[in-house]
C-alpha cells in the first residue's frame, strides 16, 4: 500500500474526534490486534522464514513471543497507567492540587528495520495504541515478506484512519508530513536523517539505533556458561542484532580456554557445518553479504570464515588478536563475526571502550561483584546484562533504548505507554483563599518571599 496524504488527514480527523482517548477503545484494539497476531502465526512464521531463514522456534521466542507478551502486559496495566494522578503541592500554591494527565500525542509515524522485522514494528504500534495515538506504519521493504503479512494484518482490521501500514519505496515521503511523534529504528546515518526531519515542525523524536556493543569477560568468570550464553547472542539471527555482542575483550589468563569454549558452542549448536543447519539463520540480501565478507581477514581468522553467496550464509566466524585499526572494528559488524581483543588490566578497558561512541548495549562476565560494578558506573551504554547477553531486552519491566550515537528515548512495558504519551501538568486551585503576598504593590513583601522561597 502506497502512502497518500489523504491518509494522514483522515487520521488526523479522527483524532480529533475523541475516540481513540477512551481507554476501553484502546484495549479493544489491543485485543484485535493480539487475536490477528494469533491467527496469522505460521504465516508471520513463515513470511520470517522467507526473509531471513528464521527457524520457527527463533521466530517465536524472538519476535511473535516477545509481542503477545507486550500486549499482554500493556492491557493488563493500562488503565491504571492512563489514570489522571494526583502528586503533591508545595506550601507555595496553597491552597491547591496538583494532577498529571497522560494524553496522547496524536498521529504517530513508526519506521521500523528488517533484522526483527515483525517485533520491531509491532511492540512500538503496541505501545502507541495503548497511549492513544494514531498510527502509520512503514516497516522495511527489505524484509519483504513480513512487511507484507503485516500489512495485511493491520490493513485489513484495521480502519485507515486509525491504524495504517504503508509499504514500498514511496513511504520515504512520510518523513515531509507533520506527525505529532516519530519512533525510527535502524541505523545511525539514517537516525540523522529522521531527526534533522523532525526538526522541521519540531517533532519529537525517539530513535532506536546502534553500534559497537563490548563483550567483556574476566578472569573471574564461569566461562563454560559464559561462552555458552556469548555464542547464542552472537550468532542468534545471524549476529544481525543491533543489541549482539560486536566484539570481546577477553582476559589474557582465560583468552585460550575461553576461545575454546566458544568454538565448543558454536559446534554444539549449529554442527560442523552451520552453512546447513535448520537453526541457524541467513544474512537478509546480497547488499549485506558482500559488506560483511569484506571485512573478513583470513590472516585473523582462528574458526569459521566460511560462506555461500547463493544461499547468503556466512557460518560463525571468530578472529583474533583484533585491533582498532582494522576494517572490522571501524563499523557496527552486524552479522556473524566475533572479533577478539585481549587485556590485563579493567581500566583499560573502560577506557577504551569510552574513547569510542557510547554502544547501545554491554555485556560483563564474571563472579567479581566490585567488577561489575566498576562496568556499570565506569562506563556510558544504553543497556546490558552481567552474565548474560540480549535478554534484558525481553523483560517488559526494563526500558530498552539506547544513549549518544546509539539512540535517543526507549520504549517496552510502561515505558513504552510512556513514549508515545505526553504528561499534562494541572494545578486546580481554590476560590476560597488568596493571600496578596504575590500581587503588586510589593512593597516590603521580599522577606516574607525569602522565607517561602528557599
Amino acid at each position: 500500500m502506497y502512502y497518500n496524504k489523504d491518509t494522514l488527514k483522515k487520521q488526523k480527523e479522527f483524532f480529533k474526534s475523541g475516540k481513540t482517548k477512551d481507554i476501553q477503545f484502546r484495549i479493544e484494539n489491543l485485543n484485535k490486534l493480539k487475536k490477528n497476531i494469533e491467527k496469522n502465526e505460521q504465516y508471520i512464521m513463515e513470511a520470517l522464514k522467507k526473509d531471513l531463514g528464521k527457524s520457527n522456534f527463533e521466530s517465536y521466542s524472538t519476535e511473535l513471543g516477545i509481542v503477545l507478551i507486550e500486549i499482554s502486559f500493556i492491557i493488563k496495566h493500562l488503565k491504571k497507567w492512563a489514570k489522571p494522578k494526583k502528586v503533591k503541592t508545595p506550601i507555595t500554591n496553597f491552597k491547591s492540587s496538583s494532577y498529571i494527565y497522560p494524553e496522547p500525542y496524536g498521529n504517530t509515524l513508526i519506521l521500523s528495520p528488517w533484522n526483527y522485522p515483525f517485533q520491531l514494528s509491532i511492540v512500538p504500534l503496541i505501545g502507541s495504541i495503548a497511549a492513544g495515538n494514531t498510527v502509520i506504519l512503514k516497516p522495511s521493504s527489505t524484509s519483504y515478506y513480513t512487511s507484507k503479512i503485516i500489512e495485511e494484518i493491520i490493513n485489513e482490521n484495521f480502519d485507515t484512519g486509525y491504524i495504517h501500514v504503508i509499504t514500498g519505496e514511496r513511504g520515504k515521503k512520510l518523513l515531509d508530513e507533520n506527525f505529532d511523534y516519530i519512533f525510527y529504528t535502524g541505523s545511525v546515518p539514517v537516525g540523522k536523517i529522521v531527526m534533522k526531519k523532525a526538526s522541521k515542525y519540531l517533532t519529537p523524536v525517539t530513535l532506536e539505533l546502534g553500534g559497537k556493543s563490548p563483550c567483556i569477560v574476566d578472569g573471574k568468570a564461569n566461562l563454560n556458561l559464559s561462552a555458552k550464553r556469548i555464542v547464542w547472542g552472537k550468532f542468534l539471527n545471524s549476529g544481525q542484532t543491533c543489541v549482539a555482542p560486536d566484539y570481546m575483550f577477553i582476559h589474557k589468563n582465560v583468552k585460550n580456554e575461553m576461545i575454546n569454549n566458544i568454538i565448543y558452542y558454536i559446534k554444539t549448536f549449529y554442527g560442523e557445518n552451520p552453512l546447513y543447519s535448520e537453526e541457524y539463520t541467513k544474512i537478509i540480501n546480497e547488499r549485506q553479504f558482500n559488506r560483511l565478507i569484506k571485512l573478513l581477514d583470513n590472516n585473523k581468522i582462528i574458526y569459521g570464515g566460511d560462506y555461500d553467496k547463493d544461499s547468503l550464509y556466512i557460518s560463525p566466524t571468530l578472529m583474533n588478536n583484533v585491533n582498532w585499526d582494522d576494517p572490522i572494528m571501524g563499523e557496527e559488524i552486524f552479522g556473524p563475526i566475533l572479533p577478539i581483543l585481549e587485556y590485563e588490566e579493567l581500566n583499560e578497558v573502560i577506557d577504551i571502550v569510552n574513547s569510542h561512541p557510547k554502544p547501545l548495549a554491554l555485556y560483563f562476565f564474571s563472579n567479581d561483584k566490585e567488577n561489575a560494578e566498576k562496568i556499570i558506573n565506569g562506563i556510558s551504554f544504553g543497556g546490558g546484562c552481567i552474565n548474560d547477553t540480549i535478554m534484558h531486552l525481553s523483560s517488559p519491566y526494563l526500558p530498552f533504548g539506547g544513549v549518544g550515537t546509539s539512540g535517543m528515548g526507549s520504549y517496552h512495558g510502561k515505558k513504552s505507554f510512556d513514549t508515545f504519551t505526553h504528561y499534562k501538568s494541572i494545578l486546580e486551585k481554590s476560590n476560597i483563599i488568596d493571600p496578596n503576598f504575590r500581587y503588586p504593590p510589593y512593597g516590603n513583601k521580599l522577606n516574607i518571599v525569602k522565607k517561602f522561597l528557599k
